[in-house]
This record gives C-alpha cells, sequence and structure tokens, in this order.
C-alpha cells in the first residue's frame, strides 16, 4: 500500500536506496517484554538473506540498549536473522561514537551492565550508581534500566548539577512486543532527571539525526541515500523524513495499515509494507553488486 505524499515521485524516492537500515523490535521480530525470548517475524530471514546475497548494505539499529551490540547479534543468529556483529548497532553505538568525538572521557551510566560496554570498549570510563565519585564526570548516560531508583536519579541530578550533559538512548514511549506495547524506560527515567534539573537532553537513539549520519556512515553511502525501514511514525519514519532518506513503514509492529494511512508531515512514510518480504517485490531494491572476477 503507497503512502506516497501528493507531488512526490515515489520512483525518484525509492530508486535512490543504496542501503538500509532495519529497526528490530516490531520490524524483524518481537520479543516478551523481559528481552529474554524472540519470534522472527515472517519474510525476515529471507529479506535479510537476499540483501547479503546481493551485495546490498544493510545494518540493524535497534533502540534497546540492554545488551552489547555483538551479543544482540549473536541472540539474532540463533533465532536465524543473518546478523553479523558488524552489522548490529544500538544507541549505546552511536553514543560511544559521539562521545569518542567530543572527548567525553567518564561517563555515569543509568543502565544494566550491557548499557555502556560500547562506551567502555570506546576507552571512555563507565561508571555506575554506589561506585566512587559516581556523580564525578562529564555525562549521564540513560539507558535500559527497569531496576532504575532514586538513588540513580539522585546520582544523575547530583552530575547534571555538576555539568555533566544528559544523554539518552530512548525517548520512545513504546516499543512492539509479542504482549502489545511495553513502555520505554529510557524515556521514563529521562523524564524524572528533566523534571529536577531541567537540563537539556541529548538523544543518541532513533529518531535523532547523530543515529541516522552513522548509521549511514557504516553503510557508506550519504545519508539521503539510506533506506529507514520501520513500524514506529515517530521514530523511524521521523528520522527518515528529518534526513531526506527514504521512509518504509511495517505493519507488524505498533502501527496497523489504518493508522499509517492516517499520519501525515513528518510521520508519513513514503511506502507501506504489509509484510516485510514485500520489500523485495516493491521497487525499491538497488541493483545488485557486481564482483570484481
Amino acid at each position: 500500500m503507497s503512502a506516497q505524499p501528493s507531488g512526490e515521485p515515489s520512483l525518484d524516492v525509492l530508486r535512490r536506496v543504496q542501503g538500509f537500515v532495519f529497526d528490530v523490535d516490531g520490524t524483524l521480530l518481537l520479543s516478551n517484554r523481559s528481552l529474554g525470548e524472540y519470534e522472527v517475524l515472517p519474510g525476515a530471514i529471507e529479506v535479510l538473506t537476499t540483501l547479503n546475497t546481493r551485495g546490498i548494505p544493510f545494518v540493524l539499529l535497534t533502540n534497546g540498549s540492554a545488551y552489547p551490540p555483538a551479543e544482540q547479534a549473536e541472540r539474532l543468529r540463533k533465532i536465524g536473522l543473518p546478523v553479523r556483529d558488524e552489522q548490529m548497532f544500538t544507541p549505546s553505538s552511536v553514543t560511544a561514537d559521539h562521545m569518542s568525538r567530543n572527548r567525553i572521557r567518564r561517563a555515569l551510566v543509568l543502565g544494566q551492565r550491557g548499557v555502556g560496554h560500547a562506551l567502555s570498549e570506546a576507552g571512555i570510563e563507565t561508571v555506575f550508581t554506589g561506585e566512587p565519585r559516581a556523580s564525578e564526570v562529564d555525562a549521564v548516560y540513560v539507558g535500559w534500566h527497569p531496576d532504575c531508583g532514586m538513588k540513580d536519579i539522585e546520582t544523575a541530578c547530583k552530575a547534571i548539577w555538576s555539568g555533566a550533559k544528559l544523554y539518552a538512548a530512548s525517548d520512545a514511549a513504546f516499543f512492539a512486543t509479542r504482549h502489545g506495547r511495553s513502555i520505554g524506560y529510557s524515556r521514563a527515567i529521562v523524564g524524572a532527571i528533566r523534571h529536577m534539573t531541567r537540563a537539556p537532553m541529548i538523544l543518541m537513539g532513533k529518531p535523532s539525526m547523530h543515529a541516522l549520519r552513522f548509521v549511514a556512515r557504516k553503510l557508506g553511502v550519504p545519508v539521503r541515500a539510506v533506506g529507514v525501514v520501520g513500524d514506529d511514525p515517530g521514530v523511524e519514519i521521523v528520522m527518515a523524513r528529518r534526513g531526506d532518506a527514504t521512509a518504509l513503514a511495517v505493519t507488524t509492529g505498533i502501527t496497523t495499515a489504518e493508522d499509517w494511512a492516517r499520519e501525515s508531515g513528518m510521520k508519513r512514510p513514503h511506502l507501506v509494507l504489509a509484510h516485510i518480504d514485500e520489500l523485495l517485490t516493491c521497487g525499491v531494491l538497488p541493483p545488485p553488486v557486481r564482483k570484481l572476477p
């Protein structure tokens, strides 16, 4: 089902795609609320396998930050998704890159240990609530933290009052699971911190331009040549629209076909796919990459 706004040449928009970034939850799979079990959505394995076979670059970018990217990739391979470690990214991947570029040396992490793994790998010293000098940091980074408590909030506020910047993995209110919508912990935690400190938030995950520029560099294509595939109008679609990339929506997550038809402006996708495998037949795939003999 096409969701082309009036006056926009759909073929031009579709044909400029040179690489893809896929959302995970609601687009390629559905998890349970604790992120411990996964159900692959129909067509997801076939789409990624076809892209690999044709040499068309793609990456996965989830707003979930619970697991280090390599661990997440391994989990996905176990359920059949052909994803290499270097094709899997989380907001922590984007954050580590951004903090390294901006010479941030020490960060307080509000989240499970996996949230700060990419930062540590990038040489950024990570500390957690209760550790020595936990509020003496350059930045506070909030990710997946279902056990967040008032000590975490208080430590983060003290750090920000002392000059630390506030970073967030995600600002999404919900994500799709097998049992319906589940709330985004990062948004709730950041809301509490900002209510106390009035600090501005620097968003690292989708729909930030930090995230879109990061994946474009990893794909090796211009930002406007990225095809963004996802289930959330306020996340993947807004990100694509902001960057003049191509927005491709699916109906297997938190947004139904009827919901997509009601969207407008920055939340309106260029194309709605009833099933992910329609990506193989909708005219958006670039030609296969020719391998030198």
